[in-house]
């Protein structure tokens, strides 16, 4: 933990995304992650993809349930904390509007449903009739 305290924005970590050079943010830390990518059960590729998109790795960390001493292995690598001002919000979500009440597809709609029910019911009608006889 040499850096302890250390505050990095958004952008200085974003730029450590190489093999060579490899920053992760996971609850607000910083960890450098270099020399623990070829050694990450999951590939380095997993540690490489969360790293240059500006973006917290938190999520993607959480998601696949590391154990108590996978977090633990966290304090080796760790260079400072993240100026949490310089994330960006996550979008809110917003539904798509309703689209309106259009009654030409509820027209067409009934005259799909009544090609398939009518010879339907003739079907069922003739096997009844069929057995009945």
């Amino acid at each position: 933990m040499n850096a302890e305290g250390k505050v990095f924005t958004l952008a200085e970590v974003s730029a450590h995304n190489n093999p060579n050079d490899c920053w992760l943010i996971v609850h607000g830390k910083v960890y450098d992650v270099t020399k623990f990518l070829e050694e990450h059960p999951g590939g380095d590729e997993v540690l490489l993809s969360t790293t240059g998109i500006r973006k917290d790795a938190t999520d993607d960390f959480e998601d696949v349930g590391h154990s108590s001493s996978a977090k633990a292995m966290m304090d080796e690598y760790y260079v400072g904390e993240i100026d949490v001002s310089t994330i960006p919000a996550k979008p809110k979500y917003r539904p798509p509007k309703d689209p309106r009440y259009n009654q030409d597809k509820t027209f067409e709609f009934m005259i799909r449903l009544l090609q398939f029910l009518v010879p339907l019911a003739i079907l069922v009608l003739a096997v009844g009739i069929h057995f009945y006889k």
